[in-house]
């Protein structure tokens, strides 16, 4: 039995490695720099912790949580292997006694936090001992062309040159080609060998929905996951305290979960979600790395996140037990706009600002993908994924359009133009907008300018939105987001293929969008359509009448289903959608009388 095998068995009780395990643990046995990109739940840890007791001597663990440290540590002493943590957690004296156990060679693995291990005094202490490896965990923290960038772990550069004997191992779960890019020219200097495991979590059910009233979209989510553990994450500190709030008044289990909180708040938040079943957390992106509990049924997105790394990581938290999970996002215009003046009012320099801004698009484009998520997914980790059949697109495909002769008119001009071009450009090309850009390039020469001049702007922007999210266009997401063809998008343009993307619609006012929906009931069943208009107006009466605002009486979408039903009875009345108990009593009477009011009406006008 080799000592690798033999420390699998003995100290961890496996009789063998997962899939991808195995040469990266060859890799850093052999002295090799690795970088591991490797999906949650995979198990990179044992991807440093063998090698670590293989090679014997010390190996460092850089981690960037306390709790994360304490919990990996408790588990390797639980299987009888001495580690050890110095932290701010600890009491000075206790974080003397545990170094005094390294520097007499009694700790196999010390974890510490980034800031802690790059001080001058700590790495000449170090440099004393015999440091055999060194393993970064959430590596993707490294690097600037990240969403989770910390600061803290840029000096970790310098452990190359500190201990040039000791392999570095990098670990994360997420990272893009252009973070990968990054982190192995600042942790590495450009020499690593590269490990990138497949993204994908197929016992991860994703859906997107458009965002109406995401509380109640929250609790009709919920009556499908009763007594599971689950996460809400929520942009602002405020708006996981209001829906933690609100969940408790429908008698969920819930706590709020934010950096505002104190520490002792947030280790008892924690605590109660780890280890009781059926709590639910609503918590802003502080409540992520470390939390490694198995059972956790689904992860619900009420704002939008940052990127698509940022959404891969926190899904990442469902299902790590390998059950079926779900992750559902709740996706507006208004996040969009809110999640652009957070780039645009950042410190950051304007490269990294427009960076941020095509991960933005990259996201966007995943939830208006025409067909399978997984692949729009995956896609942008660069990996090639066949549909799921476990995503919303794929279990109820919505009605769509071929769009195969307008993706040519975009793939034609993404070409002509150099495949350098990000969507604004493109769009300016095909709709004739003579701009500085296009006159000074000659883009305004191309045959395809003014190609799309028959289509407004917005249908554009999102067939190119749909283009990404199916895999036919690629961003340049770490350059200026210029968009390039995929081999698909090549094929198709050689005949092969189509391209199907769902009707974009045209954004107006809540006023006109409620125009909209009367005269599409209208158009259906022209009386169900004039006894909405009734209800409508009977509905303001009411309101106006109790100083309040029109959808506390009823929702547009009761109304809706009162003008289908049109209930007779004041049981017909109850069994409206929305129509609880109380409302029933208050409002069966008024609202019956001009249904049928209506329907004498009606009857009397036919005859």
């Amino acid at each position: 039995m080799t000592a690798k095998a033999k420390v699998l068995r003995e100290v961890f009780g496996f009789d063998g490695f997962r899939p991808g395990q195995e040469a990266i643990v060859d890799h850093l046995i052999g002295g090799r720099h690795v970088l591991a990109v490797m999906p949650t739940g995979s198990g990179k840890s044992l991807c440093y912790q063998v090698p670590a007791l293989v090679k014997q001597g010390l190996t460092i663990v850089v981690s960037p949580l306390v709790a994360l440290m304490q919990d990996q540590v408790a588990a390797l002493k639980l299987a009888g292997v001495a580690a050890e943590t110095i932290n701010s957690a600890a009491s000075r004296d206790v974080n003397v006694d545990i170094w005094q156990r390294v520097a007499a060679g009694l700790v196999r693995i010390l974890y510490l936090a980034p800031e802690r291990l790059m001080t001058e005094r700590m790495i000449a202490a170090l440099q004393k001992l015999d440091v055999k490896l060194i393993a970064v965990d959430e590596a993707h923290c490294i690097s600037h062309s990240g969403a989770s960038f910390r600061p803290e772990y840029e000096a970790l550069h310098g452990l190359r040159e500190a201990f040039p004997e000791a392999p570095i191992g990098a670990f994360t779960a997420t990272a893009d080609e252009a973070a990968r890019r990054d982190i192995v020219k600042k942790l590495f200097g450009g020499k690593a060998e590269v490990f990138v495991a497949g993204f994908d979590r197929p016992n991860i059910k994703l859906t997107v929905q458009n965002k109406d009233n995401v509380r109640q979209q929250l609790l009709r989510f919920l009556d499908d996951h009763a007594g599971e553990s689950g996460i809400v994450y929520a942009l602002s500190r405020k708006s996981t305290e209001e829906i933690a709030a609100f969940l408790v008044e429908k008698k969920h289990r819930a706590v709020a979960y934010h950096a505002g909180l104190t520490p002792a708040q947030r280790a008892d938040a924690q605590d109660l979600f780890m280890t009781e079943k059926g709590v639910i957390v609503c918590a802003t992106i502080a409540f992520g790395m470390g939390i490694d509990k198995p059972d956790v049924r689904f992860v619900f997105h009420a704002d939008l996140p940052s990127s698509l790394d940022a959404y891969y990581q926190e899904i990442g938290r469902a299902g790590r037990d390998g059950e079926a999970a779900v992750a559902h996002m709740v996706f507006g215009l208004g996040d969009i706009r809110l999640r652009r003046q957070f780039i645009e009012q950042g410190e950051a320099n304007e490269e990294h600002k427009r960076r941020e801004n095509r991960r933005l698009d990259a996201l966007v484009a995943y939830c208006e993908a025409p067909s399978c998520r997984r692949v729009s997914l995956l896609g942008y980790f660069g990996e090639a994924a066949e549909p799921c059949g476990n995503c919303d697109v794929c279990l109820s495909p919505g009605e769509t359009i071929d769009g195969s002769i307008e993706a040519r008119k975009v793939f034609e001009t993404v070409r002509a133009t150099g495949e350098r071009f990000g969507a604004m450009h493109i769009v300016d090309v095909l709709m004739a907008k003579a701009n500085d850009k296009a006159v000074a390039l000659r883009h305004t020469e191309l045959p395809m300018f003014g190609l799309g001049q028959d289509r407004p702007r917005t249908d554009w922007q999102g067939i190119i939105r749909q283009l990404v999210g199916a895999g036919f266009l690629v961003h340049d997401i770490g350059g200026y987001g210029g968009l390039s063809l995929s081999p698909k998008a090549r094929s198709l343009m050689n005949g092969g293929g189509e391209f199907r993307y769902c009707k974009v619609e045209q954004r107006g006012t809540k006023k006109a969008a409620r125009a909209e929906v009367i005269a599409k009931i209208s158009e259906a069943d022209p009386r169900a359509g004039a006894l909405l208009v009734r209800l409508k107006a009977l509905r303001m009466q009411l309101a106006k009448e109790a100083r309040v605002p029109a959808y506390v009486i009823f929702s547009d979408r009761t109304l809706i289903d009162m003008a289908a039903r049109v209930p007779l009875t004041k049981w017909d009345f109850g069994e409206v959608h929305g129509v609880g108990a109380a409302k029933q009593e208050k409002f069966a009477e008024i609202f019956l009388a001009e249904i049928t009011g209506f329907a004498r009406e009606t009857a009397a006008a036919s005859q």
